[in-house]
């Protein structure tokens, strides 16, 4: 019994861990750095209102999937037969592009870290990420090395600021009344919830439950706690992270010259508030984040196509390996993906409020979630908002895809 329940809690935290670390990829790093770079203090209420829009989203999505016991594409189609396909091959194709991404952050790592060439970098961080799921029990190895990668980077990151002593004050106070203008502060809003909670984010910690087996109405407590923790683990990172580059920021301030390198904000600042050390700890940083990410992103892009064809759910394992090798070669081939990176953008801009919208029209549906099941109303108002929210992300993102093209 006792060993049950150790085992419940490891998969409830394994869940919240990849959630988080799926999140806190090398994008989440440079929009950090980037928006704490351009407002600097007022970032504090970014975070703050992210932080609650991200919730809404978390606890609506997975107390939806995991008491109905369905994955993201399977309550898509009992809410609308054909919508299911329609959602999977939306994630599919963000995850995959987002993924090839996750696997240029991971070179960079290699690269700031340990000086290793970045052609090198593509093939060691998708080789790791493979690795993981050639483990006999792969599963647990995913719950651990995002435990423990997770744990990695708040820890660096927190002797980051030791180091660069951030104003502490003037981070709390903005927090409450941000000084930037709003036409400043709405687009970072848009930005950290499509990156938050975005795509394959917002199901990976729900599908890894439904995977464990912790559903129905009765596990409902683990699994609110558990997408709450999820939500924890990355604001802290964000925090933690916005608190070291503000420090660096506040500190060079005064000298035009010493701005925050647009081309990697989040490695400058290190290296300006930390020295040559810093600059590796970011390597170490960015490093965890991008291997985190991959393993996150292809467990979950591939949980949403097991259930369309017996085939894929025999093979998960080889699918996941498959996705994270054609990820590999992809970034090893082109290089930078600057554009399929703004096409990845706009197709989360639209995936979030399609998927928290079914989620929301499930909620009410007892067919789906039982007789006796009873969504909070705070819970679908918040939830509504958010789609609002999101919708208008999902525009400023296919405006993006206009300049592009």
């Amino acid at each position: 019994m006792e060993k049950a329940k150790k085992s419940s809690t490891g998969v409830l935290l394994g869940a919240a861990f990849i959630m988080a670390t799926s999140a806190i990829g090398p994008g989440f790093l440079t929009q950090t750095a980037t928006f704490t770079g351009s407002i600097e203090g007022s970032f504090g209420f970014v975070i703050l209102v992210s932080i609650i829009l991200g919730i809404t989203v978390q606890l609506n999505v997975w107390r939806v999937l995991c008491v109905s016991g369905l994955r993201g594409q399977d309550v898509a189609n009992k809410v609308l037969p054909g919508l299911g396909y329609i959602v999977a091959f939306l994630i599919v194709a963000g995850g995959l592009v987002f993924n090839i991404g996750n696997v240029g952050g991971g070179a960079l790592g290699f690269q700031t870290a340990f000086g290793i060439p970045e052609k090198y970098g593509y093939f060691l961080a998708g080789g790791i990420a493979i690795v993981v799921f050639l483990l006999k029990n792969a599963m647990k190895a995913v719950d651990t090395l995002t435990k423990v990668l997770g744990g990695v980077m708040i820890l660096v990151i927190f002797i980051v600021i030791i180091i660069v002593q951030p104003p502490i004050g003037l981070a709390a106070k903005e927090t409450i009344m941000p000084s930037a203008p709003m036409q400043e502060i709405l687009p970072a809003i848009l930005t950290l919830l499509g990156g938050t909670v975005g795509g394959y984010i917002t199901f990976a910690g729900a599908h890894r439950l439904i995977d464990a087996g912790i559903t129905k109405k009765e596990n409902l407590p683990e699994i609110t706690k558990s997408s709450i923790m999820g939500i924890g683990i990355a604001t802290i990172v964000r925090i933690f992270l916005f608190l070291a580059v503000l420090g660096v920021v506040v500190e060079t301030a005064t000298s035009p010259a010493t701005t925050l390198d647009p081309s990697n904000p989040a490695a400058d600042a290190f290296l300006k508030g930390a020295g040559e050390i810093g600059y590796r700890f970011f390597g170490l940083v960015i490093l965890c984040a991008a291997i985190t990410s991959i393993v996150g992103c292809a467990y979950t892009s591939i949980s949403f196509l097991k259930t369309f064809h017996k085939g894929i759910e025999k093979n998960e394992k080889w699918c996941i390996i498959a996705f994270i090798a054609v990820s590999t070669i992809v970034m090893a081939l082109i290089g930078q993906p600057s554009t399929l990176l703004v096409l990845a953008g706009a197709l989360n801009g639209l995936i979030l409020p399609i998927t928290l919208g079914v989620c929301l029209v499930a909620s009410k549906n007892k067919r789906i979630m039982g007789e006796d099941y009873k969504h909070p109303t705070w819970l679908l108002v918040l939830g509504i908002v958010v789609v609002i929210i999101s919708a208008y992300l999902g525009i400023q993102s296919m405006g993006s895809l206009g300049k592009l093209f």
